[in-house]
């Protein structure tokens, strides 16, 4: 689940959705009746979004659109971390956690049993929450722990995630924030009446169960938050800008303290202050009829009753009026953060916010873009607006370059704010940010996930529908004058607050032990009533649709050249790609040059200007170079198509060297690549690399700090230009025929008439794991982090309806076997799962993986589970049914659209397969019986060696534990970088 603090980046303003949209319109809101219930709408809006209140109270917003045969649904609480109790803080996220426990009707073989064991429990936790004495919460644990293994016997774990699963659903989650906590479902659009009644009955009671295993839980996410310095950084900053309100004087996830003691009576009773249905809203957009969907909502939902939320008082905050500093301290690279405050979500003010940000950061051609990215004069920079609904902050960001000052950085990004001040940016900024917003919105509405989303963000925050849709209109009609008169009423320069965050030991962890936690029974194969009348309910089939490739794809030449495209009968967007089957291995400079190329200009326009072109056009461009493949991506308005590619194909045909980019370039990527010797992620791929490959890698296939020395801006430079003279293809997915792409093509993307192959300067092979073996790499963390990695046989495309199935039931999902053995029963881990996963292209092999992110304490408990579960494939019918299900009808309502569909097509080609895979899944899948999975994951896991791949603190994980898994090799950063 996705617990983590939730960053709406201005989502109350610039998340509107919708396609075709004419601006200048008039909105206004109206209502209308259908079907017996009545409903208001906003004019012109193209989103179609109904609003119903239920006589309940219960807010429905309701946007359909039959692209897909699909419904994103969110069920929205508002309230969150801002109105827990302040002597019980992180309690929403608790409740959070165990509104995926049940009922007294789902998640119980037997709730007469079961329910005097759990009252046992509450009034342990209540003495637990008491006693003061260490001595006497040990014993009182301990009697919890004996009880919870008794009452756990008639539980039924994670079966609300069965239930969903076997539905064919996806991103089955939830996350918590300061004033929403939302429940998350993608679902197959005939399994609505299903779902209803599992969200009916889901919110009607729930019962608090295997509440001390998810509280472990708990515990290994507030461990993991111990670990990130970024989450540390905004905890400082919200905790110095807000002394008064709750954003700022208690967290998302709570303190040590209130973890140590929780109170399942407190939770209960927020549970009946908040989740009643005049604050709750059920937000759907998909492939669903409105009049018919509010009645079945209304039906599931009216055992609901209203009443009197817990008034929850803004705080008033003080005006800033000298620069509040703060140090945060941890083993990531040194950054500053300096916040601003401002009014919350519903005022125009946070909406000019967005705009500010806008003219900050775009991108392309902001100031910061400009002034300080493109130029050079930082590692990186950014601004964004964070818009909740009390207040809203302005936060900018940079990250020094080597020997720079965290205050000379801090200096570089007050200077741009002091340019919105004096009026000191382009005329045409505002128009250009117009001309992208309306590009952004059209994205938005491309996909009913994120149509849904937009809507529930408005619903949680209180924001207008209507005002949204107005956004864009009415920043069109601001002068320069209004911003350097909002600047300089919000962006003083000494009212904000700067957060260091320095490099070194963080001495004010407090890490939360872990307590002693007898492993509960799971009891898979036990079914409630209630699931088994779930799914007994009809539903009506979807059939799938598969790819053809030689119908979905049109397949023109330009000079020799293969053009595939798909065509956009939506909107006017475009995607334009030029691709290549050569990338890193071929040429390790290319994706120097590919980077390198964002700071160049052409005899007749500097960088700066084709960023404002491109930005203009609300049009972007870039490269990337993989290890075998590169592609160029260019992205805009279909009316901008052919000013886009031939902006393009003049920059990359005729750029310059510029020896003092490159010098600023090279100084910033060593700054880069020792940052990255700070970053556990970037450590554990470096591991995961090399123990694919062995010591010489694909990660570590780098220039040597030498080589880099010696780079030439003429070397990155004809790199750049021989490009369009190596073989490669076009694919374009817009709303142009290939016929028309090409052209467009002819006049600007001139061809020699011979195309070159890219020879491979080096070619690398995945090595048999011959042996129990791991790789250990030191990292100052709280937690331990490891990765189990095993190369198999080269590609078979016989397995793979077999694959699809066992990940399903083995280790893919919070209902799977290894979630519930490792999580659920053992509290080892908040993250864990175990996929075999095929490779890309036929030459490759397979492989085994999984994954473990637990307490550096726990590192020989749950290495020993995990490997359990690779030796033994624990047997459930009714799991392995589940899977087989969900399997199937997620694949028979997934529909791969847009240049999805060549994106598809290339794959397959590496695979050197010629038709959709996903036909051969959904047909034989469910023919396999337990039997075949059994034999798969004896054949694939069972008696295997491993490599353990380990980040973790010296101090923290014995290497005589390590031993016990195999053969120990500690790994320096230069082993792992290759510099």
């Amino acid at each position: 689940m996705n617990f983590l603090k939730r960053i709406t980046i201005v989502t109350s303003i610039a998340a509107a959705s919708f396609t075709g949209y004419a601006y200048g319109q008039d909105f206004q809101w109206k209502e209308a009746k259908s079907n017996g219930y009545a409903y208001k709408y906003v004019t012109n809006d193209p989103t179609s979004a109904r609003y119903y209140t239920l006589k309940n109270g219960l807010t429905v917003i309701l946007s359909p659109t039959k692209k897909d045969p699909r419904i994103q649904t969110f069920i929205a609480t508002k309230a969150g971390s801002k109105t827990d109790p302040s002597d019980h803080t992180g309690l929403a996220h608790y409740l959070e956690h165990m509104l995926f426990k049940g009922t007294d009707k789902y998640g119980s073989k037997d709730w007469a049993k079961e329910k005097p064991l759990l009252d046992q429990i509450d009034a342990l936790y209540e003495q637990y929450n008491q006693t003061k004495d260490e001595d006497k919460r040990k014993e009182i644990y301990k009697e919890i722990d004996k009880v919870s293994g008794e009452a756990s016997k008639f539980a039924i774990a994670n079966e609300y995630d069965k239930m969903m699963s076997g539905m064919g659903a996806d991103g089955t989650n939830a996350f918590t924030s300061f004033e929403q906590t939302v429940y998350t479902e993608d679902i197959p659009a005939n399994v609505a009446d299903k779902f209803l009644a599992v969200q009916a009955e889901r919110f009607r009671e729930p019962v608090l169960r295997l509440f001390h295993t998810e509280l472990e839980a708990v515990y290994e996410e507030k461990n993991r938050g111990l670990d990130n310095d970024p989450r540390k950084v905004y905890e400082a900053m919200f905790s110095a800008i807000f002394p008064n309100n709750n954003y700022g004087k208690q967290t998302t996830i709570g303190t040590v303290e209130h973890l140590k003691n929780p109170s399942l009576k407190a939770i209960r009773e927020y549970f009946n202050n908040y989740y009643v249905p005049n604050n709750m809203g059920v937000i759907m957009s998909g492939d669903f009829n409105p009049d018919e969907m509010i009645a079945k909502i209304d039906k599931a939902f009216s055992y609901m009753k209203s009443k009197p939320v817990p008034e929850y008082k803004v705080e008033q905050e003080k005006p800033i009026t000298a620069p509040i500093v703060r140090e945060v301290y941890g083993p990531n690279p040194e950054n500053i953060t300096i916040g601003f405050r401002f009014p919350g979500a519903t005022t125009k003010d946070a909406r000019l916010l967005s705009l500010i940000g806008s003219m900050l950061t775009n991108g392309q051609a902001g100031l910061i873009d400009l002034d300080l990215v493109k130029k050079q004069k930082l590692l990186g920079a950014y601004a964004f607006p964070y818009v909740l609904k009390d207040y809203s902050v302005l936060l900018l960001q940079g990250n020094p370059t080597e020997g720079q000052s965290l205050d000379e950085v801090k200096s570089l990004l007050l200077q741009e704010i002091d340019k919105l001040r004096k009026g000191e940016f382009s005329d045409d900024l505002i128009q250009s940010i117009v001309n992208n917003e309306k590009k952004n919105i059209i994205q938005k509405n491309e996909k009913y996930t994120s149509r849904a989303e937009s809507l529930m963000d408005e619903f949680t925050s209180e924001v207008d529908h209507k005002t949204t849709l107005e956004y864009v209109d009415e920043i069109s009609n601001l002068t320069k004058k209004d911003i350097m008169d909002f600047v300089s009423k919000y962006l003083q320069d000494n009212n904000y607050v700067a957060v260091y965050k320095r490099k070194g030991e963080d001495k004010n962890i407090v890490k939360v032990e872990k307590p002693t936690i007898t492993p509960v029974s799971v009891n898979r194969e036990d079914q409630s009533e209630f699931l088994k009348n779930i799914e007994k309910m009809p539903e009506a089939a979807i059939s799938p649709v598969w790819l053809n490739f030689d119908k979905d794809i049109a397949k023109n030449k330009l000079d020799g050249i293969e053009v595939l495209s798909v065509k956009n009968t939506d909107n006017s967007l475009f995607r334009h790609y030029y691709h290549f089957d050569s990338g890193k291995w071929n040429n390790k400079m290319l994706p120097l040059a590919a980077e390198y190329l964002q700071y160049l200009g052409t005899k007749n326009k500097s960088s700066e200007t084709l960023s404002k072109e491109f930005y203009k056009l609300a049009s972007s461009f870039s490269v990337n170079a993989g290890n075998e493949e590169t592609s160029v991506t260019l992205e805009g308005m279909n009316e901008n198509y052919d000013k886009t590619i031939a902006l393009f194909e003049d920059l990359i045909k005729n750029c310059q060297p510029d020896e003092k980019a490159l010098e600023a370039y090279k100084a910033r990527l060593k700054k880069s690549r020792a940052n990255a010797k700070q970053n556990k992620g970037a450590i554990m791929s470096g591991l995961r690399s090399y123990a694919q490959y062995g010591p010489q890698n694909p990660f570590n296939n780098v220039l040597s700090d030498a080589e880099l020395d010696a780079l030439k801006a003429e070397d990155l430079v004809n790199i750049l230009h021989d490009l369009f003279n190596h073989k490669h293809k076009v694919l374009y997915y817009g709303p142009k025929s290939g016929s028309e792409v090409v052209a467009s093509l002819t006049p600007v993307h001139k061809l020699p008439a011979t195309l070159k192959e890219m020879p491979k300067s080096k070619t690398f092979a995945q090595i048999p794991t011959d042996k129990n073996k791991v790789l250990f790499a030191h990292y100052d963390m709280v937690q331990a982090e490891v990765f189990w990695v095993r190369n198999g046989e080269q590609y078979n495309p016989g397995i793979t309806p077999t694959v699809n199935l066992f990940n399903n039931y083995f280790g893919g999902g919070m209902g799977s076997i290894v979630f519930q053995t490792i999580r659920e029963s053992k509290a080892l881990a908040y993250s864990t799962y175990s996929y075999f996963s095929l490779p890309g292209k036929k030459q490759d092999k397979d492989m085994v993986t999984a994954y473990v992110g637990t307490q550096a304490d726990k590192f020989n408990e749950s290495t020993t589970a995990m490997n359990e579960l690779l030796t033994t494939l624990p047997k459930s019918e009714q799991l392995f049914e589940t899977a087989k299900s969900g399997l199937k009808k997620s694949i028979a309502s997934e529909r791969v659209t847009q240049d999805g569909i060549i994106f598809s097509y290339l794959r397959a080609q590496k695979l050197g397969n010629n038709f959709d895979m996903r036909k051969n899944v959904y047909e034989q899948a469910p023919k396999l019986t337990f039997t075949d999975i059994n034999n798969f994951h004896d054949k694939e896991m069972k008696g295997k060696n491993y490599t353990y791949c380990l980040v973790a603190s010296q101090d923290k994980v014995k290497e005589t534990d390590m031993q016990k898994l195999g053969e120990v090799k500690k790994l320096n950063l230069n082993e792992i970088f290759g510099y």
